[in-house]
């Protein structure tokens, strides 16, 4: 990676791969973007970059580095590799840049107030991982066939879908008069066997025909 690179990436602003962060304050919320790039496709965290892409720099890099390398060691689990680059722009600013991967570890957490919380990247946002978000994280890495029995419950969920473009987990455990537990496993299944595909939110995940997101 070069200084041009980290300038294209910049002008291409904030994305699903690209998360851009003046300085290292709060890095235990920035991991957070590291992780959740981690679960999902990979991309980049740019530290010196203002919000609309300025490529400006920041004073001391090498002590915002040194912070961020001390939060991914110590927050994330399990550990995750990131590849690092940093470039002077002038004798008192530089800018880092830290490649993230997706990794064959996911899902790939921090804990928070004695809980473990996943992230995800949707479009420019990482956000907070759902339970059916994390199952299927967890599954898919080790994917084999999946077989299951196309029974009542499966059966009102497809029909669900050609009235609507999505359902909610809530909304399916409601149509089908089932538990939530048998809902949540029974959705997290057709993920894994692409019959269905998950769009992760903020509120509640969506559940849409595969191909159809």
């Amino acid at each position: 990676m070069t200084l041009q690179d980290i300038a294209k990436l910049a002008q291409q602003g904030e994305g699903l791969h690209v998360e851009f962060k003046k300085k290292a304050a709060h890095p235990e919320k920035i991991v957070r973007e590291i992780v959740a790039m981690a679960n999902t496709d990979g991309g980049y965290l740019l530290i010196g970059v203002d919000d609309d892409g300025t490529v400006s720099g920041q004073r001391f890099i090498e002590e915002e580095v040194f912070v961020m390398d001390k939060a991914i060691d110590k927050l994330i689990f399990p550990p995750v590799s990131v590849e690092k680059y940093i470039f002077g722009l002038n004798a008192k600013k530089g800018v880092a840049a830290y490649r993230i991967r997706k990794s064959a570890e996911r899902p790939h957490f921090i804990v928070e107030n004695d809980k473990r919380k996943a992230f995800v990247r949707v479009r420019d946002k990482s956000i907070q991982a759902s339970r059916e978000m994390w199952e299927i994280l967890k599954r898919e890495k080790k994917q084999a066939d999946i077989v299951f029995q196309y029974g009542r419950k499966e059966e009102i969920l497809v029909k669900a879908l050609e009235d609507r473009t999505s359902i909610t987990l809530r909304e399916y455990m409601q149509l089908a008069k089932i538990p939530v537990y048998v809902a949540s496993r029974t959705l997290v299944k057709l993920v894994l066997a692409n019959v269905l595909q998950v769009i992760p939110q903020e509120s509640e995940d969506l559940f849409v025909k595969k191909g159809l997101s």
